[in-house]
């Protein structure tokens, strides 16, 4: 129901999110939304009206409720929006897209804007297109905060407007109030817009050229800077100065874009992006090598122009990305540029979990470009939506280096070539291949034997006999692409460090009292670990492994062992963070990541032998330091780097996240670089961290991204770890540092390339001299790949030769694969025992598999045996809408509550967090996908759930609100465990009706053992 209206509304989103202020409909939303979802958009809006606004469209686009999108139209025209209702009514955005432009404007100049103009004045000439609250705001701001907070907001309120002739509005006000310079910057043809400007010698001798600039509309990746009509070429460009002048940004937003950009979005080829496209016109899969910044998106987009134009009709266009980020980016700028090339081509784009809400099928048939993430076309593969490769003509995958492995791109492209060496195709036509990437050395090699080897096993992999290089076009390439200097610094280790000392002695006890308890030698084989090493990680990643599935003859005992194995071994784990920590930042970082880890622990209600981990913290750690000889050289290349050019933008990559975070703490705090205004960018990630959070939002990231692109200096450097490093649009900076940083020859490629600015330097920072030596190993390694490359295109009988002795191979591997019958899952009995804990969690009789993906618990008595909390982040997915946090009462994370259709509190787990035991044999298995369990479970059927179901979220704290009565329909309603066992959870219940509360997990654990050691495994 409404599936329609919540499509149009994703599709249109960009309309609403930014018109739309949430508070505005706060009864909306206090009448179809949670409670907790509606304070948390509220609490949103405090920090972005945008960004609420996105949180209020996704959680309405989840709504079920019959009528509620009519009352979201009246909720809309009560509160005067009366614009966006009548877009919403007729799905027509053209009014709006109208005033698109004058916000633009409006956005760029307001800076400037909200000095110049008097909000107590213009009210009184605004009335027509601001709402009566909004005036109210602002000349309640102006009282509070004075005059320039008040302009903010009414230039705010502004550019969120959806009256059509606000603008025209805002003029006449300007006029009617004598604000004459405010009005001027609202007229950019007007003669102070205006600049000419004088262009040095070319070949043919000394000219004048004349540049007319005018604000053109331009995508949030352009800065809102103004772009000239008469792009300038690279003999033509005038000089700068160190300061950086408007042509200076002209020539840097040129050559960031990657082509040569006429009026509005569409992008024009250069003669080195055309040498590159030849094979890809010709028809020929092809690979495209060239350097970062060159432009291959540009590239990309002639392609998919050209194509369109050979096939007609028959013409549909995949365009993939790797990453969400990316693919925001790109489809972006496919958007921008084929709506002023050829408004009638269709493009839409699919990322994240809109392939599980948008059918696969329908967007093919109403597209002719569709711009996605790789794994949304593997699931619709997967699902029967695609059935071949051969509905599409073209496809064209981004960062095509990738295709190894089990990446989504190697999986998409094993089907291809499956269909391609079968012999049952059928005259199926399969789609022309273009991969684009900076680099194809991939993998291990020693020599240029071995590296063509791989690179022929690259192109076997895409089907691909070309790899399209520039060779006649080099020199235009240099004018563009600029390749840094790349410099080394090697510096000393901390001689004495008191702080490595104690910590070192701390783990040295957690180590022995571990022995204690168990034999923790023998749980791993993993030798010569030293503290504060990645080794010493991976023993600790292996003990915990080896725990999970100890068994002990008293089950109380393994409970007890296991239970603080898990713990001594996480202990130690966040020490030998803060060994690597120290090792790379200040030992006040380490520390505050340390106290961070014991403070947390301790609000948990911490035990016996967590409080007596948390005395040795308290009792031995002290706050003195010394200083970090790596910080010095950072400190010094900085300051000394930013003297001679102010203007310098710089980005540092880092390892980790919590180094990012604790560098930016270090600059912030130190006098001579928090001029910096450090910004940091990491990936989003599943697992938090105590310094980092549980990683950026794809909102976050914009915003330092804005931040860091902005010419007004608002952020001068961006601390980065490895989601920078590829395929995301940073503009050009000229100083690039990697901080410890070293990877294979392709990272390196990646990352030198962010430095793109002419002279601009490409720095190494290490106290090791291997890391050191690996980099410049990889230097010789990338011109190994050159010298391959230029080889294997010499030499193309012998490097298709190669293909199809690769591609026949891995046919063979993937066909002898198949051949073998897969391990039919195993019907019985098995228990969910808490990885850390071994307490019981339910029986795999109570599991039911929601859509191939959830997991899902029908017994209402888990949450005696577990604790909830709010999710932080609720969101809803392929129809499950989660809820709240799932926890064992050792502080474990079990998985998440969540609601489905009208369906609440379903409990649904995560299986890396359970090992698994047989209830005849009593065997221990642990595993970190369900995919990989042995055991069967049935599908999730609505007729599982009984009309009564809605089991308490802490039955443990509740009981005494509960009688016999109910508690005994609760062991009625299907599904259960079976007649006797079902029986005897009855009779207990009755009985725990009358003891203390606190008893009831130790009574409930002892019955279900005594079930298990008399072997009563009873039928379904």
């Amino acid at each position: 129901m409404y599936e329609l209206e919540k499509s149009n509304l994703q599709r249109c989103s960009k309309y609403v999110i930014h018109i739309l202020r949430p508070s505005y409909v706060k009864g909306f939303m206090t009448t179809y939304l949670q409670p907790e979802v509606a304070e948390r958009i509220l609490s949103e809006e405090s920090k972005s009206v945008t960004a609420a606004a996105q949180v209020f469209l996704d959680q309405v686009c989840l709504l079920d409720e019959l009528g509620w999108y009519q009352a979201l139209l009246d909720a809309l025209e009560a509160e005067d929006y009366k614009g966006l209702c009548e877009a919403l009514k007729g799905w027509d955005f053209q009014t709006l897209e109208s005033t698109k432009e004058h916000r633009v404007l409006l956005d760029r100049i307001e800076p400037r804007f909200t000095k110049l103009i008097k909000p107590r004045d213009l009210l009184l000439h605004l009335g027509d297109c601001l709402r009566k609250r909004e005036c109210e705001e602002i000349l309640a701001i102006e009282n509070l905060k004075g005059q320039i907070a008040a302009a903010e907001r009414l230039t705010d309120c502004l550019k969120r407007s959806d009256k059509q002739n606000w603008f025209k509005l805002l003029k006449s006000a300007l006029f009617s109030c004598e604000l004459t310079e405010a009005l001027q910057l609202l007229e950019p043809d007007t003669e102070s817009s205006m600049s000419k400007m004088e262009v040095g010698d070319e070949e043919e001798g000394e000219t004048v050229m004349t540049v007319s600039f005018q604000y053109t509309e331009q995508s949030d990746d352009d800065d809102g800077m103004l772009m000239s009509s008469n792009p300038l070429t690279p003999s033509e460009t005038p000089p700068t100065s160190a300061t950086g002048s408007h042509s200076q940004r002209l020539r840097e937003e040129e050559e960031r874009g990657g082509g040569e950009k006429s009026r509005g979005g569409e992008k024009k080829m250069r003669e080195y992006q055309r040498e590159l496209a030849e094979p890809v016109f010709q028809g020929k899969n092809t690979v495209i090598c060239a350097p970062t910044g060159c432009g291959k998106t540009v590239v990309a987009l002639a392609i998919c122009e050209q194509h369109l134009k050979v096939k007609g009709k028959g013409a549909k266009v995949v365009f993939m990305a790797t990453k969400v980020d990316v693919f925001n980016q790109q489809y972006k700028l496919f958007q921008e540029h084929f709506q002023e090339k050829d408004p009638d081509i269709r493009i839409d784009g699919l990322c994240g979990n809109q392939g599980d809400q948008l059918s696969m099928k329908v967007v093919m048939e109403n597209n002719d470009i569709i711009v996605l993430t790789p794994q949304i076309l593997v699931n619709a593969m997967a699902r029967g939506e695609v059935p071949s490769l051969s509905c599409f003509s073209l496809l064209i995958l981004d960062e095509c280096h990738n295709t190894t492995g089990k990446h989504p791109y190697n999986i998409i492209m094993t089907s291809y070539l499956d269909a391609k060496l079968s012999t049952e195709q059928n005259g199926q036509h399969l789609p022309q291949i273009v991969g684009l990437t900076a680099s194809v050395g991939i993998g291990s090699f020693k020599n240029q034997s071995e590296a063509e080897n791989n690179i022929c096993q690259l192109c076997a992999s895409l089907d691909s006999r070309i790899i399209s290089t520039i060779h006649t076009n080099t020199d235009e390439l240099q004018s563009y692409v600029h390749t840094p200097d790349k410099e080394f610094f090697l510096v000393q280790k901390r001689h004495i460090d008191p702080f490595i000392r104690i910590i070192h002695d701390i783990m040295a006890k957690i180590e022995g009292l571990a022995k204690t308890v168990y034999n923790i030698e023998s749980l791993s084989s993993i030798e010569n670990r030293d503290y504060g090493s990645q080794k010493y990680e991976q023993w600790i990643v292996d003990v915990q492994k080896k725990c999970r599935v100890l068994q002990l003859k008293d089950q109380e005992e393994e409970s007890r062992v296991c239970r603080a194995l898990y713990n001594y071994t996480e202990h130690l784990r966040k020490y030998n963070d803060a060994l690597i920590i120290n090792e790379d930042a200040r030992t006040k970082d380490a520390l505050e990541y340390l106290s961070s880890f014991i403070q947390q622990v301790k609000n948990a209600g911490h035990d016996k032998t967590e409080r007596q981990l948390t005395a040795y913290f308290d009792g031995r750690v002290t706050r003195g330091q010394k200083e970090n000889p790596k910080l010095d050289m950072l400190q010094y290349i900085l300051e000394e780097q930013y003297r001679q050019n102010d203007e310098t933008k710089s980005v540092l990559f880092v390892r980790t996240r919590a180094l990012a975070d604790a560098l930016k703490s270090w600059m912030e705090e130190s006098d001579s670089l928090k001029f910096l205004k450090p910004g940091v960018l990491i990936g989003r990630g599943r697992k938090s961290s105590q310094l980092t959070g549980s990683g950026m939002t794809l909102n976050s990231k914009k915003g330092v991204l804005d931040s860091f692109k902005s010419f007004d200096n608002q952020s001068k450097i961006l601390i980065a770890t490895s989601v920078a490093d590829e395929g995301i649009d940073i503009p050009q900076c000229n100083l690039v540092l990697m901080y410890e940083y070293v990877g294979n020859v392709v990272k390196m490629v990646q990352v030198r390339g962010r430095g793109r600015a002419q002279g601009s330097k490409c720095i190494l920072v290490s106290d090791k001299k291997d890391r050191i030596d690996k980099e410049k190993h990889n230097m010789e390694k990338e011109k190994i790949v050159e010298r391959a490359i230029r080889n294997l295109q010499d030499t193309p009988t012998e490097m298709l030769r190669k293909m199809e002795v690769f591609q026949r191979g891995d046919k063979v591997c993937r066909d002898m694969v198949k051949m073998v019958p897969e391990r039919p899952r195993t019907e019985g009995s098995y228990q969910l025992l808490c990885s850390k804990c071994k307490k019981h969690s339910c029986y795999t009789d109570d599991i039911r598999v929601l859509q191939d993906s959830h997991h899902i618990v029908l017994d209402p008595t888990l949450f005696s045996r577990a604790r909830t909390e709010p999710h932080p982040k609720p969101k809803g997915f392929m129809g499950l809408v989660k809820t709240r946090k799932l926890f064992c009462h050792c502080g474990l994370d079990w998985g998440i509550v969540a609601s489905y259709l009208t369906i609440q509190n379903l409990p649904v787990l995560k299986i890396e967090s359970f090992v698994v035991k047989n209830c005849v044999t009593e065997q221990q298995r642990y595993y970190r996908k369900w995919r990989d369990v042995t055991f069967s479970m049935k599908t999730f059927e609505l007729t599982d759930i009984a009309d009564s179901w809605n089991p308490c979220e802490s039955l443990s704290l509740r009981l005494s609100s509960l009688s016999p009565l109910s508690l005994s329909s609760l062991s009625q309603s299907p599904p259960f465990s079976p007649p006797l066992c079902r029986s005897l959870f009855m009779c207990v219940c009755v009985c725990v009706c009358v003891v203390v509360s606190l008893l009831w997990n130790k009574l409930f654990d002892m019955l279900f053992y005594k079930i298990n050691s008399l072997q009563l495994i009873l039928p379904d």
